[in-house]
């Protein structure tokens, strides 16, 4: 799997040379990291403990929340650590390690996120039908699917990286390992590493896109042919605000750095897009479904009051 030059590490230069901005920003994002860990943890173990968030809903938000967990653990400790670094260095396996995990992490919360709207589909559309269509035998399939396309899907770009010959700068421009930042410091054609890039790559994140917003418009169009009351159709439509919001959340900046060609992106740009969805979005996920979400607000509320 590793390359045949002598490359043995990497230098992160990360967010920023500023020195004096770095023990700020070593503060904010330590905070978003364990505001995130803490939420996901808090939502992943309601989820498990509590009998009545046993439903395919909330089956799928415990995988997203440790999608989470794992997601800005990929990335969030290193550039903690590069914070107080002189060397800001990282292994080239440690590098490809971490390229792996990201796209592995980040390619299966695109899938989940297209199998929860769904389940949200379902759930407004076939009501009667719910239990039987959304049982248990077939959201684990879903679950296990997702998760295993993710892994192989990283797999393929993580071995065709590690195959490149690195023979200039080994100055990353990045705060973490990925694909595009890589495919720059190689010394040789990468012309199918960018295609691969664009196509799988840009299929994982737009395809679930598509079919989450067609879960959207089939469930608008169901609801207004079902009933003319404003009230009725805002009620259900509320059912899905929370999911809809994380989907923005995380597509539009996945979209930015990955549907666009290298020769149109600036790492500025990319660095401000992935730190949206790599740092910020799992920060807010947990505190997005639990504020608009009467039963894991009760099942946190129960679990606080046993904690005391």
């Amino acid at each position: 799997m590793l390359n045949q030059t002598s490359v043995t590490a990497f230098l992160l230069l990360g967010v920023t040379d500023i020195q004096a901005l770095q023990p700020y920003l070593f503060v904010v994002f330590l905070a978003i990291y364990v505001v995130s860990v803490v939420g996901n943890g808090a939502v992943l173990l309601v989820v498990v403990s509590d009998p009545r968030l046993h439903l395919p809903m909330y089956f799928f938000l415990g995988n997203l929340s440790c999608l989470d967990i794992c997601y800005s653990t990929v990335t969030l400790p290193k550039m903690l650590e590069n914070f107080f670094s002189t060397h800001k260095a990282i292994s080239f396996l440690g590098c490809i390690s971490q390229l792996h995990f990201f796209h592995f992490l980040g390619s299966t919360e695109a899938m989940l996120l297209a199998v929860m709207a769904f389940d949200r589909f379902v759930a407004i559309c076939r009501p009667l039908h719910y239990s039987v269509i959304m049982n248990y035998q077939l959201c684990t399939r879903m679950a296990v699917t997702v998760w295993t396309i993710g892994f192989f899907h990283a797999l393929l770009h993580s071995m065709m990286t590690s195959h490149l010959n690195f023979c200039g700068s080994h100055q990353i421009h990045h705060f973490f390992c990925d694909v595009k930042p890589l495919l720059e410091l190689a010394c040789e054609n990468t012309e199918l590493n960018q295609w691969l890039l664009n196509t799988v790559t840009g299929t994982i994140a737009m395809g679930p896109f598509f079919l989450t917003l067609l879960s959207y418009f089939s469930i608008i169009i169901s609801l207004f042919s079902k009933t003319h009351s404003c009230s009725v159709l805002r009620k259900a439509l509320s059912t899905c605000a929370s999911h809809f919001m994380v989907v923005i959340l995380f597509y539009a900046p996945v979209i930015f750095i990955y549907i666009r060609p290298v020769s149109g992106s600036s790492m500025d740009q990319d660095q401000v897009a992935a730190i949206m969805y790599s740092v910020v979005t799992p920060m807010l996920n947990p505190l997005i479904y639990t504020l608009r979400n009467k039963d894991v607000k009760a099942a946190l509320s129960s679990w606080l009051k046993q904690m005391i």
